[in-house]
This record gives C-alpha cells, structure tokens and sequence, in this order.
C-alpha cells in the first residue's frame, strides 16, 4: 500500500519561473466521493490512472497504474464535472523536488506549489517564492478545482 504525504502553498512571486520548462497535464476524475477519488491523467504522452483515499492530515493511500494513452482520452470524456488543465513545473530548492501547478483555463492564475515528504513532520527549506500553506483547505485539491474552479470563487 502506498501513502502519499503531501503539503501544499500558494505562490507569491514569479522567482521559480526560472528552470526548465513544464509538462503540460490535463486530468480529470471519474469519482469525487471525499473518500475516494478516481482520476485519470494525461502527462505529456504518458498517461496514469489514480485512486486516491481520503485525506488524513496531509497523508492518504494513493495507486498509480500506467495506462494506455487512447484509454486515458476516452476516460476523459467520462469525467465530471471538466477536466484541469495545468503546466507543471519541477523545481529542486534545498533536498526536495517542488511541483509547481500553473493553472490554466477556468484555474488561469492560480499558482500552486507542492512538496512530497516521508511524514507530516519532515523538515524543509521553504523558497523564497513561496506563500500561505493550503494542504489543509479542501478547495485547492485538484478534485474540487475539477467541481468549482478558481474563477467562480469570488462569485
């Protein structure tokens, strides 16, 4: 069984623009029960199928399975509510790789950074390009960007 660790921030500056360029990844999910999500994802030419349990703090189960690219395109179109769009940048600060998630579409600005961690309590160095933590507001979870994008937030 895999557990995934994972904190999550808002960014507040454009400083880790510099680096190589993003993958752009489109995905959407089949389930959005809060217990289980089930998503599909297309990442450049390679594509994932992901079942996600619920969140416990900032740990959950997470499955990953390499599909088949035609596979992924087909279960897209089977997804609810409209797939995200994002370009994911990968960016080393101090001993961890951060994803960084630009939002396109119905998310366009809206800048995410994440890190993976071996527990909840696990050290970091923090970049200066980087804000408020999230990991504990449900709104910023890809799923509920998914259901209720960033642009209807203020409506």
């Amino acid at each position: 069984m895999a557990t995934e660790t994972e904190r999550k921030f808002l960014v507040t500056s454009d400083a880790w623009r510099e680096g190589p360029p993003g993958m752009r990844i489109c995905q959407g999910y089949l389930s959005l029960d809060p217990g289980r999500t089930v998503r599909v994802r297309i990442a450049g030419e390679k594509a994932f199928l992901t079942i996600k349990g619920a969140t416990s703090g900032v740990s959950r189960q997470e499955f990953e399975y390499a599909i088949p690219l035609d596979d992924a395109r087909a279960l897209l179109d089977l997804c609810v509510p409209s797939p995200v769009d994002k370009i994911r940048h990968e960016r080393q600060h101090g001993a961890h790789l951060w994803e960084v998630d630009e939002f396109l579409g119905a998310n366009a600005g809206l800048v995410v950074a994440e890190i993976e961690l071996e527990d909840a309590d696990e050290e970091f160095d923090h970049p200066e390009w980087l804000g408020g933590e999230v990991s504990d507001d449900p709104r910023y979870y890809n799923a509920s960007l998914a259901r209720q994008p960033w642009s209807e937030w203020g409506a």
